[in-house]
């Protein structure tokens, strides 16, 4: 870091990503909010911070060992940065068990819905309990009877976020035995809805299914008393990866993949109700430091709440929302005869991902059509897509697919789809070691007369059928050449293991990304400095490039007025007179997940606008293979403007970025209440309706 980027101001970029996951919190906390949704969002909360410690505190523990120069370098003193996400994941872990208590104790409880612990079940109940546990529990679980090796429990290496109850036995006052069990929530529903009774509804917890019946396991050992206390271990996560050569790529992460199951122990997540002589006994037996260990809820691994039931209720749950047509666009017609005259934006989740299923079945099908090439990176389950590909290379189309085995926490998927599709003649390339190719791309060769003519497909969001329904994204139809020729250079790039450094409608990273944003917004510094209008929107999922905050820095100092919507972290401090005074910043958390990445420049009045795969992270910027694409198609830039403008007025689920982190709603009392994601289907609807 030079001397000129350590004196601006700059966020943390982990307390930053801390103050976005409060965020997610504040949904759980909005009683404006379906209360099962409520609870769903604590669920994401819960995995959001798992993959926080498995990731970044795991890094930024490693970098705790640098000497003082190296700190000098980073910036910032990690072992102070891990002593204030501690502090900060207490306080926020302590807000979560408060609101699920009320959640749960008060509010599912007012509408009759019940969740019920081991203890409360009464004689029906317990029978029925007693019953699943016999039938389906069982026999999937595996106790470790513990003994003690110098004065400490010998414990064998424990998985990655599995949940563990630690077991003790007591007969007529004396311990008896200790154990370990494992619950088999990757086996097993987390949750089992109970027989009701005069319209009241009940569920249980598998955790507790297991408490009740532990007297059915143990029943071996005498004991008067057993208690079972919960824990869940989060480890290291990341990959070492040191080869160079694509054929040892899939080996190598496979061999990765089996490592990170033994990762270092980031964060032990305990039951607080754990006496502290048996907390001090895990401990010994685990060896762990005690920054470690953080007192979590009776239920760890809440990730599974993301699933809760919806209790046979829609009242509890958001209302579905009717897929809505792309304005134009008819799937019952060849999508290469509509697309030839102009271009199509389909708005994703409004928008069904039907059309690109159809765009690649009809390229699949098509007799005149050469090749495809596409990009992968998170694909869904039973992915449709990698179906599409298959059937073309069968139907004797070349279809080269670029797939990222490097897809943190996809990678195994990612092998699975790669031999599956070499298997059916696709052409499959892994990527490179030092890039993960994060662009969502697709062209598609058709013969025409005598020549080729290119359909390209661009999107800000995965090729996933799945994730579609739930994060907001935009996917870009179009025959323009440029933009067209140059996706062959990318695609060129990617064939031949190159990079190439001239592009001259998209915008490519490690390459060109950087150096053409910059252009952009010079140009707005210098129409300011002309007394002209000069505007910058840009909407991202996370924001922490430091050369990339200092030249946003520049351009407030020259007068340009910047308005930033930024759903995640955000390292760059508005409202800094020096330096942000032009530049406000607001974060968006609602029903879908902001996904969309947006850069609008005014331009003396031409405005240019792009759409993109890439972030605003150094690693999108220099260690990835990103493409933005811009819009050219005019009433595809009126309609993406509409869309920002609507969440930019959001005065409902907007909250505002400053340099205190109080994540305050932008709201007033203003009668006019703008949810943007609602304002957005509102106004896709109407496009629709206009069609009809």
């Amino acid at each position: 870091m030079n001397n000129t980027i350590a004196s601006i101001p700059l966020c943390n970029r982990e307390i930053s990503w801390l103050f976005f996951n409060e965020r997610v919190l504040q949904e759980a906390e909005d009683v404006s909010v379906p209360i099962i949704e409520r609870i769903r969002f604590l669920g994401i909360f819960s995995s959001n911070l798992d993959e926080f410690y498995r990731v970044r505190v795991a890094t930024i523990t490693r970098l705790t060992h640098v000497n003082a120069k190296a700190k000098e370098l980073l910036g910032f003193n990690p072992r102070a940065v891990l002593t204030e996400i501690q502090r900060k994941v207490i306080e926020l872990e302590r807000r979560f068990q408060r609101l699920y208590d009320v959640i749960t104790l008060n509010e599912l409880a007012a509408r009759k819905i019940f969740i019920l612990k081991e203890n409360q079940l009464n004689v029906m109940r317990g029978n029925f309990v007693r019953e699943y546990f016999q039938q389906k529990v069982l026999a999937n679980l595996v106790p470790i009877m513990l003994s003690k090796k110098n004065g400490r429990f010998v414990i064998p290496e424990l998985k990655d976020r599995r949940i563990y109850f630690f077991i003790r036995m007591s007969h007529k006052g004396k311990q008896v035995e200790h154990a370990l069990l494992e619950i088999p929530t990757k086996l097993l529903g987390r949750f089992l809805v109970l027989p009701g009774e005069r319209h009241l509804k009940y569920l249980i917890l598998l955790d507790d299914v297991i408490r009740y019946c532990l007297d059915d396991l143990f029943f071996i050992f005498p004991h008067d008393r057993i208690e079972a206390y919960s824990f869940q271990m989060t480890r290291d996560s990341e990959m070492d990866l040191d080869v160079r050569m694509e054929e040892q790529v899939i080996d190598l992460i496979s061999k990765s993949l089996k490592k990170r199951a033994s990762g270092k122990p980031m964060r032990m997540l305990y039951d607080p109700e754990m006496p502290s002589d048996m907390l001090h006994q895990l401990a010994l037996g685990l060896n762990l430091p005690p920054e470690t260990f953080i007192a979590g809820t009776r239920y760890p691994n809440f990730k599974d709440f993301i699933s809760f039931p919806d209790m046979g209720d829609p009242s509890l749950v958001y209302a579905p929302q009717k897929p809505l047509s792309v304005y134009g666009l008819r799937l019952d017609k060849s999508i290469f005869n509509q697309i030839r005259q102009k271009d199509y934006l389909v708005c994703l989740p409004y928008h069904p991902f039907d059309y690109i299923i159809h765009f690649l079945r009809e390229a699949a099908m098509d007799t005149q059509v050469v090749s495809i090439s596409i990009t992968l990176y998170r694909l869904a389950e039973n992915s449709k897509v990698i179906n599409a590909l298959i059937n073309a290379a069968r139907n004797g189309k070349k279809v080269f697919c670029m797939i990222e085995l490097k897809a943190r926490f996809d990678e195994e998927a990612n092998i699975h789809w790669a031999n599956v599709m070499s298997q059916a003649g696709v052409q499959v390339s892994v990527g490179q070691l030092d890039y993960k190719v994060h662009s969502k791309i697709c062209l598609v060769a058709r013969r025409e007369g005598r020549r080729l003519a290119y359909y390209a497909n661009l999107s800000t969001g995965n090729y996933n059928e799945h994730s579609s329904r739930q994060y907001s994204d935009a996917s870009l139809f179009t025959t323009h050449a440029g933009i067209c020729n140059d996706l062959k250079k990318v695609f060129r790039g990617l064939v031949n293991n190159k990079f190439f450094y001239s592009y001259k409608h998209l915008l490519v990273s490690p390459t060109t990304y950087r150096k053409e944003i910059y252009k952009l917004i010079d140009y707005e510094i210098a129409e300011a400095k002309k007394g002209r209008k000069a505007s910058v929107i840009l909407k991202m999922n996370s924001l922490s490039d430091e050369g990339l905050i200092l030249k946003l820095y520049q351009a407030s100092n020259a007068g340009v007025q910047i308005q930033l919507i930024v759903r995640g972290l955000c390292c760059l401090v508005p409202g800094q007179k020096r330096y942000s005074k032009n530049i406000r910043v607001v974060s968006i958390i609602d029903r879908y997940l902001e996904h969309m990445r947006v850069s609008i420049f005014y331009h003396g009045g031409e405005e240019r606008v792009y759409l993109s795969s890439a972030d605003m992270m150094t690693r999108n910027l220099e260690q990835r293979l990103e493409v933005g694409f811009p819009i050219y198609d005019q009433s595809v830039k009126v309609m993406l403007k509409t869309m920002i403008e609507l969440q930019l007025k959001d005065n409902v689920k907007a909250r505002i970025i400053d340099a205190k982190n109080s994540n305050s709603y932008l709201r007033h009392s203003s009668v006019n209440q703008v949810r943007s994601q609602e304002a957005i289907y509102d106004f896709l609807a109407g496009m629709h309706q206009h069609e009809g």
